[in-house]
C-alpha cells in the first residue's frame, strides 16, 4: 500500500506480548488490537490504557500466532467496496456499502446500507478511484473486498482491510445488487475475461456495473439474552449469530422492515413495548445490541440529532431519517380511530415502513388481540386502495428491460413489475428468516429441497425469505423469490397476489409454523398437515390431553398461577423440577431447580406469577436418555423415519446435544415402544408431511417430551446419513405426488453419523460456557465414520477440538459423585496412554483411591494443594479441560465459572458433560487422528 501511496493505519505486527507493549507505547493509546488469520474480529478490541491492553494482547495471542497493534480510528465512518478485476485489467466496483455504525464496531455487528447514503459524489469518486488503484497494484484477478476508515469532515481515509477473496460482505453485495460475485470470480479464476462472461443473473453481461434504484439494509441478529452474565456491549469482535436484509425505496422503510425481520418481537423502529433504558447517554455512547431502540427512546425523550450524534457518531443523515419515523408516529397518534385515517396519511405511513399493527398501536393503542387489530387496519387500508407494489430487482436502474424473478414489496410505487394470475400449479414456501440460536442453515436446507422438489414436479415455486446468507434467497433456486418479511401481513400480501394452490409452512422452522393458524383463519390453504393438528401439537394443554387419551406417558407437569400451587406440585413430584415462566427478565427462559431456595430465587426473576403470567413446572428426570424420532407421514401413516440418540443425558438442550444415528446404545424394547408411540401420534394427528418427536427413556420406560409437526434441526443430518432425502418425500406427500415408501433394508447401513454442536463462547465475554436446558450453540457439524469412535472423533475435530498432545495434560474437575464414577474408566485410559492427569482436590482424591495417578491443582481462590489452576490454563499446560458442575444451580455454576471461562478465554478445549468427555477420550485413545479415513459422502 505504501508503494502505491495508499494510506493505511499506523500499525506493527508482533508475535509476543513484550513486543506488543513496545508497539503500543510507540503508537500511543488508544490502540486497536487485531488477531491475524481469524474471522469475525476474533480476539480483537480497542485498549484505552496499558491495563486493558495487556489483557487484550494475551487473549489475542491465544487465537493467533501474530497480532496487529494499530492506531485507533474509532468514530470514523466505515465504508466498503466490492471490486472485480479480470486478467485484461478490466476493473470496476460492483457495490459500495456504508456502515451506519462508526468504526470501532465490527462490520458484521453493524447495520449496513447499500449504496452509501451520507457521502457526497466527490467522496464516493475518491474511494472508487482508490479501490481500483488498490486492486490493480495488488495484482488481484477476481473479486476483493476493501474496507475504509473515512473522515467525512476532512476527506482523510485509511485502508483498514483488503480481503482478496469472497467474504461475508461479498455475499451481502451479491444479494444487494443481484450481481453473482461468486460465479464471476470463479470464471475469472479460470481465465475468462469480463467481456467473455455474458447473459447472467440480473445483468446482460458481467461487464455491466450494477446501478441501484432501491436501497438495502443489513441488520445483525444477536441472541445475547440466552447467556447468563454475558456483556451486551458490541464492538470489534462479532457476537451476532445471523443477519437480515431488507429492500425498499427509502431508509425509513428498510430500517423499519429490517427491525421487524430480526425476529425479536419488535414491530419496527417505534411502537415497541417492554424496553426501558436506565441511562440513555450510556446506552448511546457504549453500544449494545439494543442501541437502535435506545435512539428511538432518546428522540421520544427530546434528544436532538446533534446530541445523539455526539454520543453515537452515527451520521446525522441517518439520524434525521430515524427522527422522521418518530415524528410521523406522533401524527398517527393524533387520530382516535382507524376509520378516521385518510388515504394520504396511511400511504405515507406505509412508505415510511409502518406495519399495519404499528399503525393500530399508535391510533387505537390496543392491549388485546394483535391479530384482530392488524386485520382491522388491513381492511381499512385495502378499502382506501393503499396496496403494496411488487418491484423487481433491476441492477441497471431501469435503463434496460430486466426479466429477473427477484422481487420485493414497497409502498413507494404505483404498479407491479410482474404479471399476476391464478395458478393451481404453483406453491408458496415460507423460509426460515434470520439465523439464530435454534434455527440455522438446517432449515434453509429443508426450504431449498422443498422448492427444488416442487419444481421437479412441475410446480411454479415461490419462496419468501429475507436472509442474505442463505441458498434459498438465491434467485435461481425458485421461479419467484420475494425477498421480504415473513410476517403475517406480508405473507397475506403474497398470497393475495399469487393465488397459489397453497402454502408450505413446515420446512422453515418455527417462524412459518407459528403462522399456520393465523393463515388458516383467513382461509389460506396450508399444504400438508392441517393447522388444527399443528395447534393440537403446539398447545401444551391440548397435546397433553391427547397423550392421556392415547395412554402415552409424559413427564408430570402443571401450569400454575400461584406460589402455593407451585410448592404443592413440587412437594408431590420432588426435586429437581424444570421451570418455565411465561415472562422473565435477564433472559433466563427456563431452568432446572434442585431446592426450595433455587426455585424461589429463579421465580423472583419472573414477572408476578399469576393467571396472566402462569408458570409451567415439570418433573425433571435425571440420568434419562433423550431420543429423537424424525419422520414423514402421509394421512397419519408413517412412511419413513429415523431414530437417533443423544450422547448427553436429558438436561442438555437437544440443539446442543451430540446426536448419534443410527442409535448405538438403546434397548430393542425401547426402540419398539418409540416406533409404536410415534405411529399412534401420527395417526391421531393425521399428519401429512414432516414431524419430529422427542422422547425420554430410562429403564425401558419411554415418555414423550414434545412433538413438532414440521421438519426438525436433525432432518438434514439423518437424510445425509441414511442417503434418503426426507424433505423430498415430505414435499411429495404435501403436493399429493407419488413417492417411494421406505422398506426395512433402507435402515441397514454400515456407517454411523455423529452431529456435534459448535459454540461461540470465546466471543461472548463473561458468559458461562456450561450447557443446560436453554440452547446455546450457534452452529453444528455432521461427520460419518465406519464406527462410532471414528465418527465422533471426526465431529469433535470439526468443531475445533484437537486430540491432546502427550506432552500436555488433561485437567479433570468433576463435581457430583456420579460424574466421578462416569469418568473413572476414561481417566484410567488416559493414564495407560501416557497422559498426565491433573485434577482438583475432590476429584484427585477419588482418582487416587481408585488407582489413577493424578496431579492435584489448587482452585482459582487458592484453596487446595499444588499449582493454581488459573495459572496453568494461562500457560497452556492443558490440552483439554473437563469441568463438570455438580448440578446447574447458581452456587455450583459460580464455583466452576472461573475455570470454564479461563479455558475459553485462553482457547483451551473445554467439555462440561461427563458422558461426552468419556466418549471423546475413548475415541482419541483408541483411534489416532491419522487413522481417520478420508472418504467422500458418496463412498459410504
Amino acid at each position: 500500500m505504501n508503494e502505491a501511496s495508499i494510506k493505511t493505519p499506523v500499525s506493527q505486527a508482533v508475535t509476543t506480548v513484550e513486543d506488543a507493549i513496545k508497539a503500543a507505547n510507540t503508537i500511543g493509546f488508544p490502540v486497536m488490537v487485531r488477531s491475524a488469520y481469524v474471522l469475525g474480529g476474533m480476539g480483537s478490541g480497542i485498549a484505552e490504557n496499558q491495563e486493558q491492553f495487556l489483557k487484550l494482547a494475551h487473549n489475542s495471542l491465544s487465537f493467533a500466532p501474530q497480532i496487529l497493534v494499530e492506531e485507533s480510528l474509532k468514530g470514523w465512518k466505515e465504508i466498503e467496496f466490492e471490486v472485480i478485476r479480470d486478467k485484461n485489467d478490466h476493473c470496476f466496483t460492483v457495490a459500495n456499502m456504508e456502515n451506519v455504525d462508526p468504526l470501532g464496531i465490527h462490520t458484521g455487528e453493524s447495520i449496513v446500507v447499500a449504496p452509501t447514503c451520507s457521502l457526497n459524489q466527490y467522496q464516493i469518486d475518491l474511494l472508487v478511484n482508490l479501490s481500483t488503484k488498490c486492486i490493480r497494484h495488488l495484482g488481484i484477478v477476481g473479486e476483493c473486498n476493501i474496507q475504509y476508515a473515512f473522515n467525512a469532515e476532512t476527506n482523510d481515509y485509511r485502508v483498514i482491510e483488503v480481503n482478496a477473496r469472497l467474504s461475508r460482505s461479498s455475499a451481502l453485495a451479491s444479494k444487494a445488487t443481484g450481481y453473482p460475485l461468486a460465479f464471476v470470480a470463479a470464471k475469472l479464476a479460470l481465465g475468462y475475461g469480463l467481456d467473455e462472461i455474458g447473459e447472467m443473473g440480473t445483468t446482460n453481461s458481467a461487464y455491466v456495473a450494477p446501478q441501484l434504484d432501491y436501497i438495502i439494509c443489513k441488520i445483525p441478529r444477536w441472541d445475547l439474552s440466552k447467556f447468563v452474565g454475558v456483556s451486551r456491549e458490541i464492538g470489534s469482535s462479532m457476537k451476532s449469530v445471523g443477519e437480515i436484509m431488507s429492500i425498499g425505496k427509502s431508509f425509513e422503510e428498510i430500517i423499519q422492515k429490517g427491525l421487524r425481520m430480526i425476529g425479536q418481537g419488535m414491530h419496527g423502529f417505534v411502537g415497541n413495548e417492554g424496553l426501558t433504558f436506565k441511562d440513555l447517554d450510556t446506552e448511546l455512547s457504549k453500544p449494545t445490541d439494543l442501541r437502535m431502540f435506545a435512539i428511538a427512546e432518546a428522540f421520544e425523550a427530546g434528544y436532538t440529532i446533534d446530541r445523539i450524534y455526539a454520543l453515537t457518531k452515527i451520521d446525522p443523515w441517518f439520524l434525521g431519517k430515524l427522527k422522521n419515523i418518530v415524528d410521523y408516529s406522533k401524527i398517527l397518534g393524533g387520530y382516535q380511530r382507524i376509520e378516521d385515517l385518510p388515504a394520504d396519511v396511511v400511504k405515507e405511513a406505509k412508505r415510511l415502513g409502518f406495519s399495519d399493527f404499528q399503525i393500530a398501536r399508535f391510533v387505537e393503542r390496543p392491549n388485546g388481540n394483535m391479530e384482530k387489530e392488524l386485520l382491522h387496519v388491513r381492511a381499512h387500508r385495502k378499502k382506501l386502495g393503499v396496496l403494496p407494489s411488487v418491484k423487481r430487482i433491476n441492477t441497471v436502474a431501469s435503463e434496460h428491460p430486466d426479466l429477473t424473478n427477484y422481487l420485493y414489496l414497497t409502498y413507494d410505487g404505483s404498479d407491479h413489475d410482474v404479471p399476476y394470475y391464478k395458478n393451481e400449479k404453483s406453491v408458496i414456501v415460507l423460509g426460515s428468516g434470520a439465523y439464530r440460536i435454534g434455527s440455522s442453515v438446517e432449515f434453509d436446507w429443508c426450504s431449498v429441497n422443498a422448492v427444488q422438489t416442487a419444481r421437479k414436479l412441475g410446480y411454479k415455486s415461490i419462496m419468501v425469505n429475507y436472509n442474505p446468507e442463505t441458498v434459498s434467497t438465491d434467485y435461481d433456486m425458485c421461479d419467484r423469490l420475494y425477498f421480504d418479511e415473513l410476517s403475517f401481513e406480508r405473507v397475506l400480501d403474497v398470497v393475495d397476489l399469487e393465488q397459489a394452490r397453497g402454502v408450505i409452512v413446515s420446512v422453515g422452522g418455527q417462524i412459518p409454523n407459528n403462522l399456520a393458524m393465523k393463515l388458516h383463519r383467513q382461509a389460506v390453504p396450508i399444504l400438508g398437515t392441517s393447522p388444527l393438528s399443528i395447534d393440537r401439537a403446539e398447545n401444551r394443554h391440548k397435546f397433553s390431553s391427547m397423550l392421556d387419551t392415547l395412554g402415552i406417558d409424559q413427564p408430570e407437569w402443571r401450569e400454575l398461577t400461584s406460589m402455593e400451587d407451585i410448592q404443592s406440585f413440587v412437594d408431590n413430584v420432588g426435586y429437581p423440577v424444570l421451570v418455565r415462566p411465561s415472562y422473565v427478565l435477564s433472559g433466563a427462559a427456563m431452568n432446572v431447580c434442585y431446592s426450595d431456595d433455587e426455585l424461589e430465587e429463579f421465580l423472583r426473576m419472573a414477572k408476578n406469577v399469576s393467571k396472566e403470567f402462569p408458570v409451567v413446572v415439570s418433573r425433571f428426570l435425571q440420568n434419562a436418555k433423550e431420543i429423537e424420532f424424525d419422520a414423514v407421514a402421509h394421512n397419519g401413516e408413517v412412511v419413513e423415519y429415523a431414530i437417533s440418540e443423544h450422547i448427553e443425558f436429558a438436561g442438555v438442550h437437544s440443539g446442543d446435544a451430540t446426536l448419534v444415528f443410527p442409535v448405538q446404545k438403546i434397548y430393542f424394547e425401547t426402540a419398539r415402544r418409540i416406533k409404536k408411540i410415534s405411529r399412534k401420534i401420527a395417526k391421531e394427528l393425521n399428519i401429512s408431511g414432516p414431524f419430529n418427536i422427542q422422547f425420554l427413556a430410562k429403564n425401558n420406560e419411554v415418555k414423550v417430551i414434545e412433538c413438532n409437526l414440521r421438519a426438525s434441526r436433525s432432518f438434514p443430518f439423518v437424510s445425509k446419513v441414511l442417503k434418503r432425502n426426507f424433505i423430498e418425500t415430505a414435499t411429495k406427500v404435501m403436493l399429493d405426488a407419488p413417492y417411494e415408501k421406505a422398506d426395512g433394508s433402507v435402515f441397514e447401513i454400515d456407517h454411523i453419523g455423529v452431529k456435534a454442536s459448535q459454540f461461540s463462547f470465546s466471543r461472548l465475554h463473561l458468559a458461562d460456557p456450561v450447557l443446560g436446558v436453554d440452547m446455546a450453540s450457534t452452529g453444528e457439524v455432521g461427520c460419518i465414520g465406519d464406527d462410532f469412535n471414528e465418527a465422533l472423533l471426526s465431529a469433535m475435530i470439526a468443531t475445533g477440538f484437537n486430540v491432546p498432545r502427550l506432552d500436555k495434560g488433561v485437567m479433570i474437575s468433576s463435581g457430583a459423585p456420579k460424574s466421578k464414577v462416569d469418568l473413572l474408566d476414561s481417566a484410567r485410559l488416559l493414564q495407560e496412554k501416557g497422559y498426565t492427569v491433573y485434577a482438583t482436590s475432590g476429584t484427585c482424591a477419588f482418582l487416587t483411591e481408585n488407582g489413577v495417578t493424578a496431579t492435584e491443582v489448587s482452585w482459582p481462590d487458592g484453596t487446595g494443594q499444588g499449582d493454581n489452576i488459573m495459572e496453568l490454563i494461562a500457560k497452556h499446560r492443558f490440552d483439554l479441560v473437563i469441568n463438570i458442575p455438580k448440578n446447574l444451580s447458581k452456587r455450583e455454576l459460580t464455583n466452576g465459572f472461573k475455570i470454564r471461562r479461563a479455558a475459553i478465554d485462553y482457547n483451551v478445549p473445554l467439555i462440561t458433560n461427563s458422558r461426552l468427555a468419556s466418549a471423546f477420550i475413548e475415541a482419541f485413545c483408541h483411534l489416532a487422528e491419522t487413522d481417520i479415513q478420508i472418504k467422500s459422502w458418496q463412498e459410504y
